[in-house]
């Protein structure tokens, strides 16, 4: 079964659509995995202007996200899911809850999540075997999406997928169906609608609020479960879907150094992540006892959600 989160009807639907072509000099990556030059559906990916027959849906759900994300909306979702009262369960336990779970703004894909994250995690895994904290990464990046279940609230889908972005500063043009922005509460505020908005020149991402989905979510699961994964792991955790840095190159004037040198790494990972997404099946009782070794390294057996 599929988990569709129905919205009212009082949402519209136009929305501003864009094309982000493929660089032909990324189609093969380190260590020789090829990237398909189309999706799952026949297009290029991240093709918001393709015939699809998730267009419609993809279109939908990107005008509800950038209406509602506002700076008053993450402080209150921040606040409630920060407080990681849901559930204790281990690593391999969430991912098995997304078998369920399929991405609505993902134009690229239409399998249940487990799939992409064992895509992922194993096509990182054969270009970069010494680094298994990458492995790892690859297979928890995208947990968070648990949001869409019921016993996680149950979050609508523009409140747990998507694009991410800063709140609090002005909305960058380069962020994707951007005019529809202009019907967002912050759009007008003077505190918020400048380039730096409430932060400063190079405060270091970590300081920064991001629209609320399951990207914020894991990264708080995870450094508050005290990971032992190195700061890039948990960098891409929380920006993997933040297209407008690592793929636009906006707002690099509120990162330190520190970010500057995990971004080398998340744009590593985003290739994977983005291009290893396909109908191939990866065996999971093959892979399992590999990725439960890894958990037991970087993780407590249980963790709070």
């Amino acid at each position: 079964m599929t988990i569709l989160i129905e919205q009212p009807d009082h949402y519209g639907s136009d929305v501003e659509v864009k094309t982000v072509p493929i660089n032909e000099k990324e189609l093969v990556l380190e260590g020789g995995f090829l990237i398909p030059q189309t999706n799952s559906f026949g297009h290029t990916f991240r093709d918001y202007d393709a015939e699809s027959e998730r267009q419609e849906g993809v279109e939908n759900f990107y005008r509800k996200n950038h209406i509602y994300q506002s700076v008053d909306f993450v402080k209150k979702m921040r606040e409630e899911y920060g407080k990681l009262n849901r559930v204790e369960m281990s690593i391999w336990e969430c991912c098995e809850l997304l078998n369920e779970v399929v991405d609505e703004s993902d134009p690229d894909l239409d399998e249940p999540q487990i799939e992409h994250l064992l895509q992922t995690a194993e096509a990182i895994r054969k270009d970069y075997p010494n680094e298994d904290w990458l492995h790892l990464t690859g297979l928890i990046h995208d947990l968070g999406k648990v949001l869409l279940l019921p016993s996680f609230g149950g979050l609508p889908q523009w409140a747990v997928v998507g694009d991410t972005f800063p709140v609090g500063c002005r909305f960058d043009k380069s962020i994707v169906h951007h005019r529809y922005f202009k019907e967002n509460p912050d759009y007008n505020k003077s505190t918020y609608n400048t380039k730096y908005g409430i932060y400063s020149e190079k405060c270091g991402l970590d300081n920064v609020m991001m629209s609320w989905g399951h990207d914020d979510y894991m990264y708080l699961v995870a450094k508050e479960n005290n990971t032992t994964l190195p700061s890039a792991a948990l960098f891409i955790i929380r920006y993997h879907s933040f297209y407008a840095l690592h793929r636009e190159g906006a707002y690099k004037h509120l990162m330190n150094d520190e970010d500057v040198e995990n971004l080398k790494w998340l744009h590593i990972f985003n290739k994977y992540d983005l291009y290893s997404k396909s109908k191939v099946r990866i065996d999971v009782e093959k892979v399992k006892p590999y990725y439960l070794s890894l958990i037991e390294k970087y993780f407590p057996a249980k963790l709070k959600w």
